[in-house]
């Protein structure tokens, strides 16, 4: 098992200790609702990949190459170890392939570009008080990426239809939360932890099954609060406020902003932040105070915190004007080139508008179907070239059968696609949709 692999006197210990991209840009903060201590005590905590090759231009595309090890952490980990014939199984080699990618720490990345600038303004403003984590390893415990956040135990977060499973017991992590719990044990009072988590998801220009996230937590003492005249709870939500306001005007400069309240299970009260910009309001992040049992869990009772979340392929869509998530994953120099260390919000130029190709697929549908089973079989296919999945037709017979029918757009942002490789494309996800998701094709 992989836990033995990794901890080979933990593992009675794991195997009892047991949301999702861009969804809102909140990381701990989803509606829709990791690892030190379990899957991470191999992994080193670091405070600061190789990509894979481009495709030629013009060449018939294939599916990529798939390492059958990779590293992380310094920890070796087989493709066995991740991607398993099991029941209690669902991480296709897809997202293999893009585990250890790191964009997060690429400086002339725009993801990397976006973290940096975040974290120059925590140490110009908190004399490099926090602790930055972006090297944490992205396979952790049910109970780190949902327990500890006090996620409840029927939250549709849970489900494997949301969430990508080792095992049973083991997850790839939907948000950096899951790092909160072990962090805040271990001693940490003011950190910031930056990287890539996993959700089954749609497929459009906005979502994505891997995307990136940072969680920012500061801790009070009484001494901090019982000096200000105010009650802990509400002298921590005020500086929560200062302290993502100015962030804001860091990022976007002098934008107006308001808050909105509204509900995260770890946090209370719990606030989204939103700015006008580009004429109209955007969510940023969301954030909150500290559910108190999660500090009294961590073995601070006499505390309080805020923590707040925030998703950077949103923000980042936005600062470098770029029009499809699936770009932050290209190596076409023609995007690459055009960014630089430490520039934030240079604006991206797009290189080309090869046109996108439509095909339908129909079927009977069963109790048991669901879009993102359907999503995960078209990118298992078709990776990158597909561009969106889009329900266009939806019926039920007077025998109390639905039929659904779904418009799968292929595009490259790299080159034409010819009619031939669609063609084949889409004779594998007919297939594959009929053999792999009980339904029956019209």
């Amino acid at each position: 098992m992989l836990i033995q692999k990794l901890f080979p006197h933990h593992t009675h210990a794991m195997a009892m200790a047991i949301s999702l991209s861009i969804p809102s840009p909140s990381s701990l903060f989803i509606h829709r609702t990791n690892g030190l201590r379990s899957l991470t005590f191999g992994f080193p905590l670091s405070s600061s990949s190789a990509a894979s090759s481009s495709a030629i231009r013009g060449q018939k595309w294939r599916r990529p190459v798939v390492a059958s090890v990779i590293e992380l952490g310094g920890v070796k980990i087989s493709k066995d170890d991740l991607v398993k014939d099991d029941p209690t199984n669902n991480v296709p080699d897809t997202i293999f392939a893009k585990l250890g990618l790191q964009l997060h720490r690429r400086d002339e990345h725009p993801l990397g570009i976006l973290k940096n600038a975040i974290y120059d303004y925590f140490d110009t403003n908190y004399s490099n008080k926090f602790e930055k984590f972006d090297d944490l390893c992205p396979i952790v415990s049910v109970k780190e990426n949902f327990d500890d956040v006090l996620v409840p135990p029927d939250h549709v977060s849970r489900s494997y239809n949301d969430t990508y499973y080792v095992d049973s017991q083991t997850v790839l992590r939907c948000h950096t939360s899951a790092h909160q719990a072990e962090l805040l044990r271990r001693g940490y009072t003011h950190f910031l932890v930056t990287g890539d988590v996993y959700r089954r998801d749609s497929i459009d220009s906005t979502h994505y099954p891997i995307f990136h996230q940072m969680e920012g937590l500061r801790v009070f003492s009484s001494d901090d609060w019982e000096s200000s005249g105010s009650d802990a709870t509400s002298y921590a939500a005020d500086d929560l406020k200062k302290c993502l306001e100015g962030l804001a005007r860091h990022l976007f400069g002098a934008v107006e902003m308001r808050w909105v309240d509204t509900y995260f299970p770890f946090t209370n009260p719990s606030f989204e932040l939103e700015i006008f910009f580009q004429e109209k309001w955007m969510e940023v992040l969301g954030c909150g105070v500290t559910e108190q049992e999660i500090l009294n869990r961590s073995g601070k009772p006499d505390n309080v915190a805020w923590a707040f979340g925030l998703g950077l392929e949103r923000l980042a869509m936005v600062l470098f004007d770029i029009p499809d998530i699936r770009l932050f994953w290209s190596n076409d120099e023609r995007f690459t080139s055009q960014f630089a260390k430490g520039q934030l919000g240079i604006k991206f130029k797009p290189f080309s508008k090869y046109p996108p190709c439509y095909k339908d697929v129909s079927f009977w549908i069963s109790d048991a179907f669901t879009e993102n089973n359907l999503c995960e079989v078209v990118r298992g296919i078709a990776g990158d070239l597909v561009e969106e999945v889009r329900l266009i037709d939806n019926f039920t017979n007077k025998k109390g059968i639905t039929s659904q029918c779904y418009r799968i757009a292929y595009r490259s942002m790299e080159r034409s696609l010819t009619d031939e490789e669609i063609n084949e494309l889409q004779w594998k996800v007919r297939e594959q949709v009929q053999s792999k998701l009980n339904v029956v094709l019209r």
